[in-house]
Order: C-alpha cells, then sequence, then structure tokens
C-alpha cells in the first residue's frame, strides 16, 4: 500500500517530485500559513507528515491515527511532544548538519554588526545625518583579536569556533554539556566553566538547544557577571534567555550591547524595548534562511520522511525516539 503524507508548507517542485516516487501526497496551497485548525482537518489518514515547527501532542495526535513519522524542516525540535510521540509510537525526525554553516555565517555577522554598529550607522547615513562633527561618535569595537565564548559547541557551534579562530584571531572559550577535545584540538578552544566564559569574554554568543534545562539559561545573574564592554549574541533559541532580564541589562548598560536573530515572542511584538535601541541589531529568525540551505534542509526532511513511512533506515531521528525503531505496521 503506497503511504501517504502531508506536506504542512511549501517546498520547492524538486522535493515533491521525490516524495511523489514513493508515496501519495497532498499539500497546503494557501496564500497564508497553514493554521493548526486547518491542518488537522488535513491529517486524518496521513502516514507521515512534513512541517517546519507547528505543535505536535496528544490533541495533534488524536485527530492522525495512522501517523507514522512527522518530519521536521528544522534543526530544532521543541515542538514536538516527546512523550505524547512514544506514547504512540510516532518517530520525528529533523535536519541538522546541512544548516551548520549558514547559521555559522550569520553568527559572525551578528558580531560584526553589533561591535561595528552597522545598522545605527546606515540608518544614519541614510537619514542624512552624517554630520562634520568628526567621526569619534561613530567609533565602534574590534572584533579580531578578542575573546568568544560559546555557549554549546554543537556542530553550529564548532563552525562559529572556527571563524572566530581562523578568520579573527579570536580567543575561544567554551562552555558544554561535555568537553570535547577534538575541537580543542583543530580550534585551540578553551573547555571552561560557565561563570569564567561569561566574566572573560567580549563576546557571548548563545547556540545551545531548547530544552527544559536550557531554558532562560541567560538570566539576570548571568548578565550581571558579564563585562560591561561585552556584546551578547544569540543564534538558538529565544526562550533560552530571560528577555526581561536582557533588556535590563542594556538598559543599566551592564552590557554593551546585542545581536539577536531569535526572541521569546516570534514575531516581535511591535512594543518590545529591545526594537527601540540603537545598540541592539535585530533580526527576524533567519540563521539558515538562504535560497540553497533551505533547499538542503526541505530536501533532507523529505529523505528523511520517505524513508520512514516506507520501513527504511532513518538516519535523523532526534536522539529521544529512537528507540521508537522499528515503526508501527
Amino acid at each position: 500500500m503506497i503511504p501517504k503524507v502531508y506536506i504542512a508548507r511549501p517546498v520547492p517542485a524538486e522535493v515533491e517530485a521525490y516524495i511523489s516516487q514513493y508515496c501519495q501526497f497532498e499539500k497546503w496551497n494557501g496564500p497564508e500559513p497553514i493554521t493548526r485548525s486547518q491542518l488537522l482537518k488535513q491529517i486524518s489518514d496521513a502516514d507521515g507528515l512534513l512541517i517546519t515547527g507547528e505543535k505536535i501532542d496528544d490533541e495533534f495526535l488524536d485527530h492522525a491515527p495512522n501517523l507514522k513519522a512527522v518530519s521536521n524542516i528544522s534543526v530544532g525540535y521543541n515542538n514536538y511532544d516527546l512523550e505524547a510521540m512514544k506514547k504512540r509510537n510516532v518517530i520525528g525526525t529533523n535536519t541538522p548538519d546541512v544548516l551548520d554553516e549558514t547559521v555559522a555565517d550569520l553568527a559572525l555577522a551578528l558580531m560584526l554588526s553589533a561591535a561595528r554598529r552597522l545598522p545605527e550607522l546606515d540608518k544614519l547615513v541614510k537619514d542624512g545625518k552624517w554630520g562634520s562633527k568628526g567621526d569619534e561618535p561613530l567609533f565602534g569595537v574590534d572584533v579580531h583579536g578578542k575573546t568568544l565564548g560559546i555557549i554549546g559547541m554543537g556542530r553550529i557551534g564548532e563552525s562559529i569556533a572556527r571563524r572566530g579562530e581562523f578568520g579573527f584571531n579570536m580567543e575561544i572559550l567554551y562552555h558544554n554539556r561535555r568537553r570535547k577535545p577534538e575541537v580543542e584540538e583543530t580550534v585551540g578552544a578553551t573547555y571552561t566553566s560557565l561563570e569564567h566564559l561569561l566574566r572573560e569574554s567580549d563576546f557571548v554568543l548563545l547556540m545551545v538547544p531548547y530544552t527544559p534545562e536550557t531554558k532562560k539559561l541567560m538570566g539576570r545573574e548571568q548578565f550581571a557577571l558579564m563585562k560591561k564592554s561585552a556584546i551578547f549574541i544569540n543564534t538558538s533559541r529565544g526562550q533560552t534567555v530571560d528577555e526581561k532580564a536582557l533588556i535590563e541589562a542594556l538598559q543599566n548598560k551592564e552590557i554593551l550591547a546585542a545581536g539577536l536573530d531569535v526572541f521569546d515572542q516570534e514575531p516581535v511584538a511591535p512594543d518590545n524595548p529591545l526594537l527601540t535601541m540603537p545598540n541592539v541589531v535585530t533580526l527576524p529568525h533567519i540563521g539558515s534562511a538562504t535560497h540553497q540551505t533551505r533547499y538542503d534542509m526541505a530536501m533532507l526532511a523529505a529523505k528523511n520522511l520517505v524513508a520512514a513511512v516506507t520501513g527504511r533506515e532513518i538516519v535523523n531521528v532526534v536522539p529521544e525516539l529512537k528507540g521508537l525503531w522499528p515503526l508501527k505496521e
């Protein structure tokens, strides 16, 4: 019997063509992103589902009794209710690796933009306020030769560390759940405690997955440890930071600046104080947003999904759900 899958977001034609070789599929064709209520109406007979971040929980699974696998077009998977999926023997996959270098590029872009005040000064020029009183008020801070502290030395963290070390001659400190001697050898990174990293780093970059353990990992206590001249960069998830504490740290000049690709609420609320701070660079969660990387992510997600619903070995099952193999009939 040919598996049935539902594609809940637009994907390249090549991705659809790949899925069609192995599965029947239906897809969302609306002009706006599919809502949860609309999605629940579409999945009653689906064996597989291709999504980007919709919440998969008991309510959702009640509407999809045939579901065998959910494939996220994302490296993050905090949208998965892992216990609910385990209970129903539903596999969940993600798309690691393919976005590592692209997100690392963006992390360096945020560091440079915040340090050299690029958005602020771009606006100044375009507003016709580039005066003749000297350029000292426009000064930024150097990136090269400074200390970069990376919290979360996964694959993306390693890519960022290489750029910092070999591109900008930075000293690399890192804090991670476990020590990584191979990174220390190849990049010259130094493993240290979170407290020491925060005290010593000129740039603190957060690159951890969102889990119960990392929720609000950066809070008042952590920002208070940072140098007043330090710049905070977040390219992980908004919920890994106590956003109120970050706002207070910036308002009280406990830290110099910040570069943010993620927020606690997304899209960010228009009245969020971060949006009015000239020393904060704000981006709309675009870490992996290049044409090539998004294509690669969608194709990998499609391959994960096809493998799952056709009974083949799946490479990118999220760690917490690997024990569910083999799938239910």
